[in-house]
């Protein structure tokens, strides 16, 4: 916001931002699908998630209350923050009192198919804000974070707040799009949809990578050690994997 709203006591407008990403790869056995499995699981342990989730914490400008982790067997692994916005309300001459609490968690389910050689690795992001934050200025760095084929994201702004004559306000701040808050350099290198619902302050983005560069996609194997017939098979398989998550249904 360009200028502050005077609000009649605090802003206790609640908003909500899922992050979901889909990451896939081609795994050409099963002991390579079950080694690419563990490479994920390594790098994004609870400590790296962490550590993602305290850099989103203080670009939003909210402070850490409480942080659980947890590490899963035989993948996956979930962070919980507890926030709460940077500054504190005096109540009496000793006390202050958090009057808004929020949380960011994370959660990641490798997975890999039995058939087609694929393995997708997925992570869900929720952040959770009340008062003036908004997570959505985090939102090129959760996808940099991250090697996102698939993105969807849904923001929702919820309850109301007063201004200073009594009038309810159900949004503090502008906004036709989650696109509006992701760098166009960005958004070139995906094609994306919105499907937003702007009477009830719902809005929802997804988007899908255009190109698929090979190499990128294969996991201890080289592109050039392939057969052409190989390569085509492969991408056309990638393609139709991301263009049923991205779907949200079976097409092929």
């Amino acid at each position: 916001m360009k200028e502050k709203i005077t609000l009649y006591g605090f802003n206790n407008l609640t908003k909500s931002l899922s992050f979901n990403i889909y990451d896939v790869c081609y795994a050409k056995t099963q002991r390579e699908q079950k080694d690419y499995i563990a490479y994920i699981d390594s790098q994004y342990n609870s400590e790296r998630l962490t550590n993602i989730l305290t850099n989103v914490t203080d670009m939003i400008g909210a402070t850490v209350l409480n942080i659980s982790s947890q590490d899963y067997e035989p993948q996956g692994s979930s962070v919980t923050i507890l926030i709460a916005e940077e500054s504190m309300v005096p109540a009496g001459d000793t006390t202050v009192a958090h009057l808004d609490k929020s949380h960011i968690t994370v959660h990641t389910y490798p997975e890999y198919h039995p058939e087609t050689c694929l393995a997708t690795f997925r992570v869900d992001i929720d952040v959770a804000t009340c008062g003036e934050i908004t997570p959505l200025s985090t939102l090129d760095y959760l996808i940099g974070s991250f090697d996102s084929d698939i993105i969807t994201m849904d923001y929702r702004v919820r309850g109301f707040t007063r201004d200073m004559s009594g009038k309810k306000l159900f949004m503090d701040h502008n906004i036709t799009s989650i696109q509006n808050y992701i760098k166009q350099e960005t958004l070139q290198r995906y094609d994306a949809v919105d499907i937003n619902v702007h009477d009830s302050n719902i809005f929802h983005t997804k988007m899908l990578i255009k190109e698929i560069d090979l190499q990128n996609y294969l996991f201890n194997s080289d592109v050039y050690e392939l057969p052409p017939k190989t390569r085509l098979e492969i991408t056309d398989n990638l393609r139709r994997e991301m263009i049923e998550i991205f779907s949200g249904r079976n097409i092929f």
